[in-house]
């Protein structure tokens, strides 16, 4: 075991430098609680997404780390839905939209579902929300909000925020504009008569009753308990809150919650809490460089990318530095998959310490498969682009040949890459296709290459075949020997870059591609 811990340890792994961090805290034994916590939390105003996923996968390598290091330690993964937040605007694009303006301002869970599915708009997209999960197979428990509110879970708490009423407003106070400070008050009450979740003035506090008092929205004087789900904490007092109450060890976070971190864990040791060990992770941008927004629609989407290629691909690059602001576009996706392909195929003749540093071992948690897939997935999609793919039948053509004998039934996981890549062929590749005439020089260079090819064993394997493509571009002076291949690129398949046109030459057959060529060229 000391062996392994240490292999661990030594990679520097990202994951393995914060379990190490989480060992530390703990004293290197099982917490009190019987277990090491690891929390996420989820806004479910609105449903799961690609960030969703994120935050769960990168907690879920933390996690795994941890267990590899320390494996008598029992650990869990609660999933925290937020379902007792007023919900202040109608959502874009959910139905009913008329009936959910109608309960504005009332606890998620108090809000009957526009879908019709559920009890309530929580429970709705609480249910979507483990379902998302679960089709990843994340282990995990979810927490209701609402339910730990109610069931007492975080009375003790809760009342200790009430007994430190002035220390937790001298927290909050200087984050807080001239207008926002008269008015502001970590609590906030559920008024009896209408059901919402109120932001008002706390006119009065009485610590040994457990009670504040406030103006209802009647202008009423009421006075109610804090505790049992009869009142709420504003997001940043509840967050502290709940590290305290359900003794949090570990929990990431995006860089948007840098600043309000500190105050999490201030009003966390003011509860009676040991703050979390803490991850920050920066958020990402789309191809332009600019921050992702969901009023801009400039993002990438969890669905588009599953259309494209598998959920472990998007885990790794979760996985890739994610202190490092990245570009999250469709373009990253090619890329991003054969990276992954090439960690897992690296991984089993790797010795100890170097596999977990593989990326391949944290998407896979240690049980990473064996992978055998000869063609890259930007290969994949040249050849689609070479025969205009329709389905996937027309791909297997070349691949059997190429890949000896290769089948959709022997190769499932190459077979599923297929259907991704003429998804997103047909999708992104088709429409932007952008054809070029070739020079005069290059028109008979690609012709001499064609005659070549013509005349060349069909058998010869990729590397003869770059060399005499390499051959052709030297005969007829192309410097730099890039300006070649760029022209390949052009002016046969309608794009500035691709695989290494040998590759690309024995998948779709010296011969086919002499006829794309001359084709081309008449």
């Amino acid at each position: 075991m000391s062996n392994i811990k240490d292999a661990a340890l030594a990679s520097k792994a990202w994951p393995f430098i914060e379990a190490e961090k989480i060992l530390t805290r703990i004293g290197g034994k099982t917490p009190a609680k019987g277990y090491v916590l690891f929390e996420t939390g989820y806004g479910p105003s609105g449903l799961p997404h690609i960030g969703t996923f994120g935050e769960v996968a990168r907690t879920t390598m933390v996690r795994k780390a941890f267990q590899t290091i320390a494996p008598d330690i029992p650990t869990k993964l609660y999933c925290v839905s937020d379902d007792m937040d007023g919900l202040r605007k109608v959502p874009d694009n959910l139905p009913n939209p008329d009936m959910i303006r109608q309960h504005l301002g009332m606890p998620l869970t108090a809000i009957p579902d526009p879908f019709g599915t559920h009890k309530s708009y929580g429970d709705h997209m609480n249910a979507r929300l483990c379902a998302f999960l679960d089709s990843f197979g994340f282990d995990y428990e979810f927490k209701s909000s609402t339910k730990c509110y109610k069931d007492g879970v975080y009375n003790d708490k809760i009342l200790a925020v009430l007994a430190a009423y002035d220390k937790v407003m001298n927290v909050m106070l200087p984050t807080l504009g001239p207008d926002r400070q008269k008015t502001y008050s970590p609590f906030m009450p559920l008024s009896p008569k209408t059901g919402k979740v109120l932001q008002v003035p706390i006119t009065s506090y009485d610590v040994e009753a457990g009670t504040v008092t406030y103006h209802d929205e009647d202008g009423t004087q009421t006075t109610t308990p804090v505790i049992d789900g009869q009142c709420k904490l504003q997001w940043k007092p509840d967050f502290g809150m709940r590290w305290a109450a359900l003794d949090v060890d570990f929990e990431m976070y995006g860089k948007d919650h840098l600043v309000s971190a500190k105050l999490y864990s201030a009003i966390c040791k003011i509860a009676g809490g040991n703050p979390p060990e803490q991850f920050m992770f920066e958020l990402f941008l789309d191809k332009n460089g600019e921050k992702i927004s969901k009023s801009k629609g400039n993002g990438l989407t969890l669905d588009e990318w599953l259309k494209y290629a598998p959920q472990e691909s998007l885990a790794y690059y979760m996985y890739q530095q994610p202190r490092k602001a990245k570009r999250l576009h469709l373009e990253i996706i090619p890329k991003a998959m054969d990276e992954y392909i090439s960690f897992v195929q690296k991984f089993h003749e790797q010795p100890i310490d170097e596999q977990f540093k593989n990326p391949a071992w944290h998407v896979h948690h240690g049980n990473v498969p064996t992978l055998d897939i000869p063609i890259s997935f930007a290969l994949l999609l040249n050849l689609a682009n070479a025969c205009g793919a329709k389905d996937a039948d027309a791909l297997w053509g070349f691949i059997t040949r190429y890949a000896g004998g290769a089948t959709p039934k022997d190769h499932p996981t190459l077979d599923a890459l297929v259907h991704h890549a003429i998804a997103y062929y047909h999708d992104h590749i088709e429409p932007h296709k952008t054809y070029r005439s070739p020079s005069d020089t290059e028109k008979e260079a690609l012709l001499a290459l064609a005659q070549e090819l013509n005349t060349i064993d069909e058998t010869s394997n990729a590397e003869e075949l770059q060399n005499k493509v390499f051959e052709i571009g030297r005969n007829f002076n192309f410097d730099p020997m890039r300006d070649w291949f760029k022209a390949l690129y052009e002016v046969l398949l309608g794009q500035s870059q691709g695989p290494r046109f040998g590759s690309f030459i024995a998948l779709y057959g010296p011969k086919q591609t002499a006829k794309l060529i001359t084709d081309t060229c008449s």
